[in-house]
């Protein structure tokens, strides 16, 4: 768990699933949806140098954003709340997408701006992919295509 209220974090596990005390923003007035999942990808890294070569050290994460995710109870059910998992669970499938391009990346000298390249490649990648999940499931409302990108998304996940 993160620091104070403001930056409360839950790293990604799969071990760990969301629950709706998990999702602590405030309900922004007359909207329409019923729930609202914020997560994303976090990296650090550090470089050395050994036997003249350059490795980098990575760190890519995986967090839930409690205060700025939020639900319509009135609304919201646990097939709503597996949806929303799947959102995070999505968010996981491209830390592990850069952790994968990271690893397979030969940096120059310029590797901070080459890690930001691939971060925000994913950020994009990642934000495409999600807005495809709700469009293809019609926000959790097409319980056989949500059915399926379950089992797709189960499938790619590594554990």
């Amino acid at each position: 768990m993160g620091h104070s209220q403001e930056y409360e974090t839950i790293e990604w596990s799969a071990d760990r699933k969301l629950t709706w005390a998990d999702f602590k923003g405030r309900v922004p007035e007359s909207d329409r949806a019923a729930a609202v999942t914020a997560s994303g990808i976090t990296y650090r890294f550090s470089t050395l140098y050994k036997n003249g070569e350059l490795k980098v050290d990575f760190k890519v994460t995986t967090y839930f954003y409690p205060n700025k995710s939020w639900y319509q109870p009135h609304l919201c059910d646990t097939f709503i709340l597996g949806h929303e998992q799947l959102h995070f669970d999505i968010s996981e499938l491209y830390a592990q997408k850069m952790r994968d391009r990271l690893a397979k990346k030969s940096f120059t000298e310029n590797v901070k701006e080459e890690v930001k390249l691939i971060y925000r490649e994913i950020l994009v990648e990642l934000e495409v992919y999600q807005d495809l999940y709700d469009q293809q499931t019609n926000f959790s409302r097409d319980s056989i295509q949500q059915s399926l990108w379950n089992n797709k998304i189960k499938d790619a996940l590594r554990h």
